[in-house]
């Protein structure tokens, strides 16, 4: 970023840049996964996370009466830890895994390489947009990808709407300041009314797009999506934004480039907007309920049956993390988006 004397973005332009610039964007040049990066997700923390999405993934195409050929879209792969698991777990299941195609879709060239050197290239596709899908029964998996995506921020000041910018220049640190904006305008470009019973709205331009567009495609095509991701439910929109780095909270307009910038995501506000789209059904629950109703317990006894008492005491412990509501149990929530006429719900 070359700062000139004074650049204004908004907060979701700013973020973007962050995150996503091909030369100095955090996602871009590094792999922030792990014990030596700067956060870990579920399926880095135990294997049977991934277990359990893999057995939801193949009931659900049962439930679309086992097509022949079907498309399975991972969003944003991470380090490909996930996909990995699931792969092998797939291969249990001969027929299934002739009938799946795999995509992932990922922005990051360095992820891409990464995910690569651990998965099988000749069985899957790398895509930039999903729009190059071909119209199979199409099963969307987005596990903590829409936080990762850039936001607004909009607040009501004595009845009008501003919007947060970043102010950024060579010789003064980031700030943010607020522009007046048209929420009229912005309502009509997401089509969507937003703003109502709000004073503060925190939403993704980029991932309600994601969302619309991942809709048409289940509605033409058939399937659906399972959103897995920290986020709330109630209906009034708070300030969730934070930064992260080497697992610990950072400042957004301190390092950037080199932190990861996130949000929770509004359920609430997902659940609406997909509704708004007609055609579907969505169902929500915590990833405690989804994991245990999954199996996840029993496949820890079963898999821990002939381990030594450190061997067993650690797969517990990477359990408890994933469904602990103190932990990740009630914080992380399961969405599912789906056809109105599939009655499938298992998880939930």
């Amino acid at each position: 970023m070359k700062p000139g004397k004074n650049n204004e973005l908004p907060l979701d332009k700013f973020i973007n840049l962050s995150l996503y610039n091909k030369k100095f964007g955090y996602y871009m040049k590094k792999n922030p996964f792990g014990k030596k990066g700067d956060f870990i997700t579920a399926p880095k923390i135990s294997r049977l996370f991934s277990e359990m999405i893999a057995i939801w993934i193949i009931s659900f195409w049962q439930s679309l009466g086992s097509p022949k050929k079907f498309n399975l879209v991972e969003l944003g792969a991470g380090d490909g830890e996930m996909m990995k698991i699931i792969i092998e777990s797939f291969k249990n299941f001969p027929d299934f895994f002739n009938a799946c195609n795999i995509f992932i879709h990922e922005k990051s060239p360095k992820l891409i390489k990464i995910q690569k050197k651990k998965l099988l290239k000749n069985k899957i596709i790398w895509i930039t947009k999903i729009n190059k899908i071909n119209e199979k029964p199409t099963i969307f998996i987005a596990n903590e990808f829409f936080d990762a995506i850039a936001i607004k921020q909009l607040i009501k000041k004595k009845g009008l709407w501003v919007e947060n910018f970043v102010n950024f220049n060579e010789r003064k640190k980031p700030f943010l300041l607020q522009k007046k904006i048209n929420i009229k305008k912005i309502e009509k470009k997401i089509d969507f009314e937003i703003s109502k019973n709000q004073n503060f709205i925190e939403y993704s331009e980029i991932g309600l797009m994601y969302l619309k567009n991942i809709s048409k495609i289940i509605k033409k095509n058939t399937g659906g999506i399972l959103i897995i991701d920290y986020g709330f439910t109630d209906g009034k929109m708070k300030n969730t934004l934070q930064s992260v780095s080497n697992h610990k909270f950072a400042n957004i307009l301190e390092n950037i480039g080199n932190v990861d910038i996130t949000h929770k995501i509004n359920f609430k506000l997902f659940e609406n907007f997909a509704k708004k789209i007609g055609g579907l059904t969505n169902i929500l629950t915590t990833q405690k309920k989804f994991l245990i109703n999954m199996g996840i317990k029993q496949r820890a006894e079963i898999i821990s049956r002939n381990e030594s008492f450190l061997k067993k005491a650690d797969i517990y412990y990477r359990l408890n993390r994933l469904i602990d509501e103190k932990q990740m149990g009630n914080l992380f929530k399961v969405m599912f988006i789906k056809n109105k006429n599939n009655n499938f719900k298992q998880g939930f």
